[in-house]
C-alpha cells in the first residue's frame, strides 16, 4: 500500500533517490573505466567462485570423513581464490569500491522507495482492558526470563491471575487454559516459548477471547512479527492496562494450532534425534548425508492446490509467508493477516542444483508458494514434524490449513512495532523519483 509522503518527507526522499542513482552510476563507471572488458571476466569469476562454494557445501553436507573435510576446505578456498585473482590482476580495489558503491546505492534507493509504504501490520482496535486475565508462565523458558524480569510479580500487581508451570512434571497447558476460561478468565496469555504460545492461542481462538504474548521465550518469533519488545518482556504486560487488539491468522496442522510454522523433512528428523539437544552440530553432520540423499527417512510429496512438489528434502509451512526478498526479510513475516499459508520446499539432488541456490534468484530447487491448504504425504504411515519448535510424529497425510483472523491478540499500544516493509529495488522508479 502506497501513500503520499508529507511535504517535509518528499525532499528527503528525492535527495535519497538522487544519492542512490549517483552511487549506482559511479559504481558502474569505475568498473568500466578501470577494468574495461575485464569487468566481464571479473563478474564471471565471482559467479564461478560462488557456484563452487555452493557445490562444495552440498558435497560437505552429503559426505563424511575426509571427503567432507576436503569439501569444506574447497568451499572456504574458492572465494579466497577469486579475491587472489582480483589482486593478481591489480583490480581488487576496483571490485571493493564497486561493491561498496553498489551496496550504498541499493540500500539508500530501497529506503527512498520504501518511504511511500505504510508500516505492515493488521489494524489496531481499541478495546476495554480485561477484567480477569489469566497468564501461564514457564520459569525455565528463555533461560529464566520469568524470574529475571520479575514477570510474575509485575503481572500480579496488575491483578492478573498467574500460573507458574511446574517444570519437573508435565502439565497440559490446553486443559489449564480451558479451565481458566470456564472459571471466568476473559484473556489468556503466555510467558514462554512459541510452542506453548501456540497451544494456548488455539484455546483463545476457540473460546473467542483475546490472547496476550509475553516475549519470555528464546527466539520469540511470534513476538517479533507482532512488533513486541523482545529485549524486555515485562513491557508486554502494558497490554493489560493500555493495549490494543489485533486480528491475526492462525495456522492449523490437523486440529493443532501453530503461530509460526511447521517443518517436515531433514530438519524435522534431525531435531527428533535424542542426541540433538546434547550436540547439535555433530548430530546434524551425522544425519544429513542420509537424509539429503534419500537413503534415510520417508520420501515426501507435497500438494498445494494444482502444484505438486515431489521428493523435497525439506518443507516449511508457515502461518503467512516469510519474506524472501533479501536476507533481512528471511525469518520475518511482513503481515500476519493475509489469510494464506507460506510454503517453502527445498529439492536439491546434486551439487549443480546446490550451486544454483546461491547463484540464481529463482533456482529450480527452491519452491515458494502460498495457499490456504497444504497436504504433506509420504511413503510411510508417519512422518516427523517440528511445529513451532516442538518435535512431533504425525500420521500421513498431514493437512495444514489457515483460519483467517481467528486470533484476537492484545498488545501494548506503545511498542517497537514491526520493521517497515522494504520495497524491492527498481532503478526506473528510482529515476522518476529523483527527477520529480
Amino acid at each position: 500500500m502506497h501513500r503520499d509522503s508529507g511535504a517535509r518527507g518528499r525532499p528527503v526522499q528525492r535527495w535519497s533517490a538522487r544519492l542512490a542513482l549517483v552511487a549506482g552510476i559511479a559504481a558502474v563507471v569505475i568498473l568500466l573505466v578501470f577494468a574495461g572488458f575485464k569487468s566481464i571476466a571479473l563478474l564471471g569469476a565471482g559467479l564461478a567462485g560462488l557456484a563452487v562454494s555452493g557445490a562444495s557445501l552440498w558435497w560437505a553436507l552429503t559426505r563424511r570423513g575426509i571427503r567432507r573435510l576436503l569439501a569444506f576446505t574447497l568451499a572456504a578456498v574458492a572465494p579466497l581464490a577469486v579475491l587472489a585473482l582480483y589482486a593478481w590482476a591489480e583490480l581488487l580495489w576496483v571490485v571493493l569500491v564497486f561493491l561498496a558503491l553498489w551496496a550504498l546505492g541499493v540500500s539508500v534507493g530501497r529506503a527512498a522507495l520504501s518511504s511511500d509504504i505504510e508500516r505492515a501490520g493488521p489494524p489496531e482496535l481499541r478495546t476495554a482492558p480485561p477484567e480477569r486475565p489469566f497468564l501461564i508462565m514457564n520459569p525455565r523458558s528463555g533461560g529464566g526470563k520469568v524470574g529475571n524480569f520479575h514477570l510474575r510479580e509485575k503481572a500480579e500487581a496488575l491483578d492478573a491471575d498467574v500460573l507458574l508451570l511446574d517444570t519437573a512434571h508435565h502439565q497440559d497447558v490446553v486443559a489449564l487454559a480451558d479451565k481458566a476460561v470456564e472459571d471466568g478468565a476473559d484473556l489468556l496469555g503466555v510467558a514462554g516459548g512459541d510452542g506453548t504460545q501456540a497451544l494456548v492461542a488455539g484455546v483463545a481462538a476457540r473460546r473467542g477471547i483475546p490472547f496476550m504474548v509475553i516475549s519470555a521465550g528464546t527466539r520469540n518469533h511470534f513476538a517479533l512479527d507482532l512488533g513486541l519488545d523482545r529485549e524486555d518482556p515485562s513491557t508486554c504486560l502494558d497490554a493489560l492496562t493500555d493495549g490494543v487488539e489485533l486480528r491475526v491468522d492462525l495456522g492449523f496442522i490437523g486440529e493443532r494450532a501453530f503461530v509460526n510454522n511447521a517443518s517436515f523433512g531433514a530438519y524435522a528428523a534431525v531435531v527428533q534425534s535424542p542426541a540433538y539437544r546434547d550436540d547439535k552440530v555433530r548430530t546434524i553432520l551425522q544425519m544429513l548425508p542420509d537424509l539429503l540423499t534419500h537413503r534415510r527417512g520417508p520420501r515426501l510429496a507435497v500438494r498445494v492446490a494444482n502444484t505438486a512438489i515431489d521428493g523435497p528434502q525439506a518443507v516449511l509451512v508457515s502461518n503467512n509467508p516469510y519474506g524472501m526478498g533479501d536476507l533481512v526479510g528471511l525469518g520475518r513475516r511482513e503481515v500476519l493477516d493475509s489469510g494464506t499459508l507460506g510454503v517453502l520446499g527445498v529439492n536439491v539432488d546434486n551439487a549443480a542444483q546446490a550451486a544454483e541456490l546461491l547463484t540464481e534468484k529463482h533456482a529450480p530447487g527452491l519452491t515458494s508458494l502460498t495457499a490456504q491448504e497444504v497436504v504433506i504425504d509420504a511413503d510411510e504411515p508417519e512422518i516427523e514434524a517440528g511445529v513451532d519448535g516442538e518435535a512431533l510424529t504425525l500420521p500421513t497425510p498431514v493437512r495444514c490449513t489457515i483460519h483467517p483472523q481467528a486470533l484476537r491478540v492484545r498488545v501494548p499500544r506503545h511498542r517497537p512495532g514491526v520493521p517497515r516493509t522494504m520495497a524491492p529495488m527498481d532503478w526506473r522508479r528510482l529515476r522518476k523519483l529523483a527527477l520529480s
